[in-house]
């Protein structure tokens, strides 16, 4: 099967709400540089502000169906399986790059509470990083800060 003979959004669509086309940024961030599969799950979740977190099981076959077509090598590189795009698949994205977007954006669009998922994200990230290394009067204190800001939730909903 020639590359990109997969229909309007390839091999590996994501199906439902936060996800995207898996094919179209793994062949876009590796434009940019070689990485591994855990690099651009990585990636692919920050660009899309952690609306979209793929799956292994959605990254690693659509890397070998990518390796198939002849779009990409995989090379071990300090120990790990790197992938990189071939001349044929610097081509294809060159060729499609208006077309493919930017897809981890458009995975993260859900409408008017995008703001608001994002800085719900980043919450949780914070308080993640205080259970971590944070001392105990840190814990305490950021237990009150988050139990002040579900109350004020509840409160500007009692406004409407």
């Amino acid at each position: 099967m020639p590359p990109g003979s997969h229909g309007p959004h390839g091999r590996g669509r994501g199906r439902g709400r936060g996800r995207g086309d898996i094919r179209a940024a793994i062949l876009l961030l590796l434009d940019e540089q070689p990485r591994h599969g855990y690099e651009l799950i990585q990636e692919i979740t920050d660009r899309s502000a952690g609306m979209w977190h793929p799956s292994p099981g959605s990254v690693y076959p659509t890397l070998q169906g990518l390796e198939d077509e002849g779009l990409i090598t995989i090379d071990t590189v300090d120990g790990r399986r790197t992938a990189s795009l071939t001349e044929a698949g610097a081509q294809w994205v060159e060729e499609r790059r208006e077309s493919l977007g930017a897809p981890w954006e458009s995975a993260g669009d859900v409408g008017p509470d995008l703001a608001i998922r994002r800085e719900i994200l980043a919450l949780r990230d914070a308080a993640t990083q205080v259970v971590r290394v944070g001392t105990a009067t840190q814990l305490t204190a950021a237990t009150d800060v988050l139990a002040t800001a579900r109350k004020e939730l509840y409160r500007i909903l009692a406004e409407s």
